[in-house]
């Protein structure tokens, strides 16, 4: 992996991270308004439905931006990265039907 590659995949681990805080901030904030709202009407308890179901979105969006994948997830998206990359390669002028997979012959 070269520098601009590092620099590119750091800038999308960092807009990711960005993207949760967003998330985390704006769950609290709601969750914090419709706790005072349940709250000051003072009949039954329902805020914590959507505490519970907005939550488990927000865990999951922390597992997926800060939990580590599984090696057979990481292994495939090497691979189909290997491969997108080969396929745009092939599509620059000059390229030829041999080195682009989806149009070249297959063989026996």
């Amino acid at each position: 992996m070269n520098e601009q590659e590092r620099l590119a995949l750091a800038k999308r681990q960092v807009g990711a991270i960005k993207g949760f805080y967003i998330h985390l901030a704006v769950f609290v904030l709601v969750m914090a308004v419709l706790l005072a709202a349940n709250a000051s009407v003072g009949t039954r308890w329902w805020v914590q439905w959507p505490f519970l179901g907005w939550g488990i979105g927000v865990l999951g969006h922390a597992f997926a931006v800060f939990g580590q994948s599984p090696v057979a997830v990481s292994r495939w998206e090497v691979k189909k990265i290997d491969e997108l990359k080969h396929r745009l390669d092939a599509a620059e002028p000059g390229g030829t039907s041999k080195d682009r997979p989806d149009i070249a012959p297959k063989a026996s």
